[in-house]
């Protein structure tokens, strides 16, 4: 195009931008819409430390430990005391806990580590977080009574509650009276309103000012373990510590490599879809189920890798098939594999990819 045909063109779109029916065009009129009272209640879920958002409802310590034995033993253990996968929820408190609001082994300097309701001071907490995020792999398919049931066995774990009671939005309230750190929170931060300086807020906890130009230091990161010492105290994913499930790196390998992260599968998109094969689909049923939570292909998660499944049953599609569809434990450590709701011909599909080696 000439340089005239060039201007000529520049100058057409700026006239055109510049009309009066180009210019009366409102910005965004038909991006979106506004949320329906129904689709903002469906997300307003969540409860505060007033009850303010609590639904109404009740459940029993019974009710709550068929369902706790049902859906939440995996990973927490038959009285959520294990540490197998999560720091333990219950453990820690004393009678004289619950009697005076401040949990004594917090000051311990000996104990191993905090539970749950070692720390947390109002029981909305729980119930908040149970009803929007549990289970870890169907968050939100409890009802607001099963949320009460689960909650009253929590509580009769941590002996805040008697063996027959029952929760309810009615007497919750009460139960708050009894928690065992409920006088362990501090206001004493800058995300609470308060005015002691004149400012609206408490004074922030970090006071140092921002350099914003000619800084003379530059930030530097000090905690790296150097490569020759990476190895040197042992390995550090072996060393966990007796409360919670924290791992540190696999320093038995450089940094980066095999085993130092952990991760799940990979993600199945479009172009594997579209190539096909028994491998694409039997890692798409993978991510459907909810076993990428736990199973990794070559990296060991809170389950073994599929890789070295394969290892250990080369070519035992209908154990695989099996231990799929019903779950269990024992073979690999404590931890339960709950079974998987799919049907058979699906989990043979990925019964074979895993004997067949689990390549990607």
């Amino acid at each position: 195009m000439s340089r005239l045909r060039s201007a000529l063109a520049v100058a057409a779109l700026a006239g055109a931008l510049a009309s009066p029916s180009v210019l009366a065009q409102p910005a965004w009129e038909d991006l979106g819409r506004a949320a329906t009272d129904a689709e903002v209640q469906a997300w307003d879920i969540d409860v505060r430390p007033d009850f303010t958002g609590l639904p109404a409802g009740s459940g029993s310590v019974d009710d709550g430990m068929d369902l706790w034995e049902e859906t939440c033993t995996v990973c927490h253990g038959i009285f959520g005391e294990s540490n197998a996968i999560f720091t333990p929820l219950i453990g820690g408190t004393t009678a004289e806990d619950v009697e005076s609001g401040h949990v004594g082994s917090l000051a311990r300097g000996d104990h191993p580590g905090a539970t749950t309701f070692m720390k947390v001071p109002t029981i909305s907490t729980i119930w908040d977080y149970i009803y929007r995020a549990m289970p870890w792999d169907h968050p939100k398919s409890l009802s607001p009574d099963d949320v009460y049931a689960v909650t009253a066995y929590l509580l009769n774990l941590a002996d805040i509650v008697p063996a027959d009671f029952e929760l309810s939005n009615d007497n919750i309230a009460e139960v708050q009276e009894k928690m065992p750190n409920r006088n362990g929170m501090t206001l004493e931060h800058a995300m609470w309103p308060g005015n002691e300086f004149g400012t609206g807020y408490i004074k922030p906890d970090v006071q140092a000012e921002a350099c914003m130009e000619n800084c003379a230091d530059e930030p530097q990161i000090t905690s790296e373990i150097p490569e020759t010492e990476r190895n040197t105290w042992g390995n550090l994913r072996e060393q966990n510590r007796s409360v919670g499930p924290q791992r540190g790196a696999d320093t038995t390998r450089p940094e980066g490599k095999l085993g130092d992260a952990r991760g799940p599968v990979k993600v199945v998109g479009p172009k594997d879809r579209a190539a096909g094969g028994a491998s694409a689909r039997a890692l798409e049923l993978i991510q459907e189920s909810g076993c990428a939570a736990c199973h990794g292909v070559v990296r060991t998660m809170i389950g073994p890798a599929y890789v070295d499944i394969a290892k250990r049953y080369p070519g035992g599609v209908d154990y695989l098939t099996g231990r799929i569809i019903s779950g269990g434990s024992g073979d690999w450590g404590d931890v339960q594999m709950p079974p998987q709701d799919i049907s058979e011909a699906d989990a043979r599909l990925i019964a074979e990819w895993i004997a067949a080696g689990a390549e990607e």
